[in-house]
C-alpha cells in the first residue's frame, strides 16, 4: 500500500482482537515516538508501555473504560512533566553536549533560553509539555500505520486515577493521552469497513 492507501486504511480501532504485535514493530513504533520532534528538543515528558495484563485490568475498571485497554497487545500512556525543573535543563545540555560534542560552555546561550520556561507555573509547564506529547502521539500513530499495526488515541478517562496507578504524580508526571496497539477485531468492529469521514479539501484548506 501507497502511504495515501495506508493512511485510508487506519481508523481509531473500536475492538481489538488480541493478537501481539511483534517485538520488531514494537521497537521501530517506539523508535519512532523517541525522535518525534518536540520544542527545543527537550522532550518534557515520558512514554508508558503495559503489556501486563493485570494492570491492564486495573486501569480498565478505575480508569479508562474502554475495552481496547484490554484487548490491545500493547497500551502506551502519554505522560508530560508537570514542571520543567532546571535538573531537566541541566541534563538536556549535557545531552547535546555529549552527542554532538560541543563544550557546555557553548551552550549557555541556548540553555538561558529556558530561564523562562523554568521560573514559570506548573500550569504553564504542564500546558506546555502537554501539547510536547500530542507531537509524538502523531509520529506513533502514523509509524503504527506503516508497520500495518491498528491504534486508537484515547482521551477522556480518569486521569487522576490513571495516575495514582502508574505512580505518576510522584515523578513529576501527568497523563495525557493513550494510544492502543493492536490488530482490529473485523468481527465485532463494525468500524472496520466503514468509511473514512473527513472534510473535502475544499473545506479543509485555504489558498491564498
Amino acid at each position: 500500500m501507497s502511504f495515501i492507501d495506508k493512511l485510508n486504511w487506519r481508523y481509531a480501532t473500536k475492538r481489538m482482537n488480541g493478537t501481539k504485535v511483534s517485538q520488531e514493530k514494537i521497537d521501530r513504533i517506539l523508535e519512532a515516538i523517541r525522535l518525534a520532534p518536540t520544542s527545543f528538543g527537550l522532550q518534557g515528558f515520558k512514554v508508558i508501555v503495559i503489556e501486563d495484563q493485570a494492570l491492564r485490568e486495573k486501569i480498565y475498571n478505575n480508569a479508562c473504560h474502554q475495552l481496547q485497554i484490554k484487548e490491545a497487545s500493547h497500551v502506551l500512556v502519554f505522560a508530560a512533566n508537570k514542571k520543567v525543573t532546571q535538573q531537566h535543563v541541566d541534563g538536556f545540555i549535557q545531552n547535546v553536549s555529549k552527542t554532538r560534542n560541543i563544550p557546555i560552555v557553548n551552550l549557555e546561550g541556548f540553555k538561558g533560553m529556558f530561564a523562562g520556561i523554568v521560573a514559570g507555573d506548573a500550569n504553564q509547564n504542564f500546558t506546555w509539555t502537554a501539547r510536547q506529547t500530542y507531537i509524538a502521539l502523531g509520529i506513533g500513530l502514523v509509524a503504527a500505520m506503516e508497520e500495518e499495526v491498528d491504534a486508537t488515541p484515547m482521551e477522556g478517562f480518569n486521569n487522576e486515577a490513571l495516575d495514582a496507578i502508574l505512580g505518576l504524580t510522584e515523578q513529576n508526571l501527568g497523563s495525557v493521552s493513550i494510544m492502543t496497539l493492536g490488530y482490529r477485531d473485523v468481527a465485532v468492529d463494525h468500524y472496520s469497513h466503514a468509511p473514512k469521514v473527513r472534510k473535502s479539501k475544499e473545506e479543509l484548506f485555504e489558498f491564498k
